[in-house]
């Protein structure tokens, strides 16, 4: 299923659509991070008028279809309505929107307890790289509030985040003994999350060093947790992208989004530890990667509107004649 299949695309929308904007929400995070402004607030445009059309699906589900939102909320990719604006109001944060950003927090924070136990209730053995969400889903709360703690938000912002950062690492490790390592070569798109998840946890991990509410002992454990995070990111994204090169699926899929997403994701950790680690050759690092990430966002683009010009005259074909 596409992100956009025709006349009335949006009651079709699957919850993974989400990671359509997770992935255009963070490049904007990155574009911004390495002075590219311009640029930085078109993606952040793109991001949010995806969000606003998939805040309308989610709520016209619930209001008028209970038994399609049930059954969506079970499933992995419903946490990617979190993770999506948790990433929105990251970005929005930075642009000084403070208030919006909050708002944004207090609705994922809302919507994060609810999906969250439907969907690890439903976990299985062998399960693709959706099962990550929850961990992406959790530290992408815990982002925001150390971004709004470090805006001048209250200290209880700050703490909150550590605790959604121990969270989020306990979830990454309950979901790594469900993934199905097999995915590594076969999988649709999802299966990046496995390396998207250390990276925003690194990502949250360094932004929880750089608060002044952390010293001594507790900013070094924070640091050296972030940088084995990071480490580990890096680690999958060399095994990921090398199992994609040695068997290629240029086929579009919905979920290549859920691939675009780790790689911005990891452009956007290595840009944020350097700060905090005292480690200035994480920057170009950051800056190749993200490059990478904007190649994989218009090449992910690109084969969508291909595959929905091709789409057209088929559902022409096909339609009943009246």
């Amino acid at each position: 299923m596409s992100i956009l299949p025709g006349a009335g695309w949006w009651a079709g929308l699957p919850p993974a659509a989400g990671a359509a904007v997770m992935a255009t929400g963070i490049i904007s995070v990155a574009l911004h991070m390495t002075g590219h402004k311009t640029s930085s607030l078109v993606a952040l445009v793109i991001a949010v008028a995806l969000w606003l059309v998939l805040a309308f699906d989610f709520t016209a589900r619930l209001v008028g279809d209970r038994g399609r939102f049930h059954a969506e909320a079970d499933t992995p990719a419903a946490l990617t309505a979190v993770a999506a604006t948790t990433v929105i109001g990251t970005r929005l944060s930075l642009l000084g929107l403070q208030t919006v950003a909050a708002a944004l927090l207090a609705l994922a924070a809302l919507l994060w307890p609810g999906l969250l136990f439907n969907v690890v209730a439903h976990w299985r053995r062998r399960m693709p790289g959706g099962a990550f969400l929850g961990c992406v889903a959790t530290q992408g709360l815990a982002v925001l509030a150390a971004v709004l703690a470090a805006a001048g938000g209250p200290t209880w912002l700050a703490r909150a985040a550590l605790a959604a950062f121990c969270l989020g690492l306990l979830l990454y490790a309950a979901a790594l003994f469900r993934f199905d390592l097999r995915e590594v070569v076969g999988g649709a798109g999802d299966h990046w999350v496995a390396g998207g998840a250390l990276s925003i946890s690194a990502l949250a991990g360094s932004r929880l060093t750089a608060s002044p509410v952390w010293s001594g002992s507790a900013h070094m454990a924070l640091r050296t947790v972030t940088l084995v995070t990071l480490a580990l990111s890096l680690a999958w994204y060399a095994v990921l992208l090398t199992a994609e090169l040695r068997r290629p699926r240029p086929r579009y899929d919905i979920r290549r989004w859920a691939t675009v997403f780790p790689l911005g994701m990891t452009a956007t950790a290595c840009l944020s530890v350097a700060g905090p680690a005292g480690l200035a050759w994480l920057v170009p690092l950051g800056e190749i990667l993200l490059w990478i990430a904007v190649a994989a966002w218009l090449f992910t683009f690109a084969v969508l509107a291909t595959s929905l010009v091709a789409a057209r005259p088929r559902a022409r074909r096909e339609s009943p004649p009246r």
